[in-house]
């Protein structure tokens, strides 16, 4: 049987015999048997365990050696690499100076993992004690706030080594959190003994109170180059075959979000031994680039009528989204050369097109706005060739 640990016990002077009420957080699991490595999602297999392997771009150069540091937890905003993300951090650790930190960007790109790393270099092996962790799925409204959160943030923590440890509350997806239980964090209370880490993707829907408190770093999509050395990492761990061309789709569909590119890879290779970009394709539904080229060509090239027929013979053939096919046609728009003045215009319309197919919109009546929009670009390209 797996025993489960409460990530922070706190002593009830009235009655010790009484169980303590169930956290709403994350508890540490300690398994009895070794965990098998084969059902482990391969993203949380690979998630980097300390900010060295965190930080990805061993090229870039660390321009943060140079520049002093803010040593109380107020707030200054970093648009950088992640390199020097890591190096600052990491001297921030170092320095047992760490302050609130916002972490924001899309997903996938090593928020959560950055933290984590974080504190497993600050904690060792008191991490179940130290930190204390909430993402979407637990609730985290006014209640949890003023009850689970104060309550582990009130209590003092033990000195482990020279070093006085704080603690830390790792509060994932942080803009899904109602705006009164943001109000009722009061961070500066506890700044004494607690540290907030604060991850989410859309910074906006973090209350400017909770903004001016922190450190914010912004973390971009990850580089092709450092998606594709990661993937290769976990292929020749694995032992996948994996050719050129599908190692090239996978980086292609995750857009620089590496838990995408892990899950995509994954799911390939439970569907297929040879992971081939025909393969990645078919597994995700995304069109192939060969589909796009020939659906931009009757686009271009042939009448209204016969356009909305292949295409729609291929929509049904190969299973494709409408909404792919707009997305993916977009990008080769921008590859192939045309006034500038048709292009915007037909960027526009093709906008309009995505827009209103996810407002569920028909199929069939936003297919006929896409072939009309690259109707009136052809004769404008006509116009303007004579």
């Amino acid at each position: 049987m797996a025993e489960v640990i409460s990530l922070m016990d706190i002593d009830d002077d009235n009655d010790n015999s009484q169980s303590l009420k169930p956290d709403k957080g994350k508890n540490v699991v300690v398994s009895a048997a070794p965990p098998d490595t084969k059902a482990t999602p391969w993203v949380e297999k690979y998630r980097p365990q300390s900010l060295d392997d965190v930080a990805a771009h061993r090229d870039i150069v660390e321009t943060s050696k140079d520049r002093s540091l803010v040593a109380s937890p107020t707030m200054f905003i970093l648009f950088v690499s992640f390199a020097f993300i890591r190096t600052v951090v990491d001297r921030l650790a170092s320095g047992n100076r760490l302050p609130h930190l916002l972490l924001y960007g899309p997903p996938g790109t090593g928020k959560t993992s950055t933290v984590l790393a974080l504190a497993r270099k600050l904690y060792g092996n008191q991490l179940h004690n130290m930190v204390l962790e909430l993402n979407a799925s637990d609730d985290r409204g006014i209640d949890v706030v003023r009850q689970q959160i104060q309550d582990f943030a009130s209590t003092q923590s033990i000195s482990f080594g020279p070093k006085s440890s704080v603690k830390l509350i790792l509060l994932d997806e942080a803009d899904a959190m109602t705006k009164d239980a943001q109000f009722a964090l009061l961070i500066e209370r506890y700044t004494k003994s607690t540290r907030f880490a604060l991850i989410c993707n859309n910074v906006n829907k973090v209350i400017p109170a909770l903004q001016s408190r922190c450190t914010r770093f912004r973390f971009a999509p990850l580089d092709a180059v450092h998606v594709m050395e990661r993937l290769k990492h976990v292929i020749n761990a694995e032992g996948l075959d994996v050719p050129e061309n599908g190692l090239t789709a996978l980086v292609r569909l995750s857009n620089g979000d590496m838990r995408k590119a892990l899950n995509i890879l994954q799911s390939t290779h439970m569907a297929s031994q040879q992971i081939t970009e025909d393969a990645v394709y078919l597994c995700t539904g995304n069109p192939l680039p060969k589909d796009i080229e020939q659906i931009s060509y009757w686009l271009l090239n042939e009448s209204f009528t016969t356009s909305c027929k292949r295409i729609s013979e291929i929509k049904t053939r190969k299973g494709l989204a409408l909404v792919d096919i707009v997305r993916e046609v977009t990008m080769f728009v921008f590859k192939i050369k045309m006034p500038p003045d048709v292009r915007i215009q037909l960027i526009n319309e093709m906008a309009d097109v995505e827009y209103r197919l996810s407002l569920a919109c028909s199929d069939k009546l936003q297919l006929g706005a896409l072939i009309a929009a690259f109707t009136r670009a052809r004769a404008s390209l006509v116009a303007a060739a004579k």
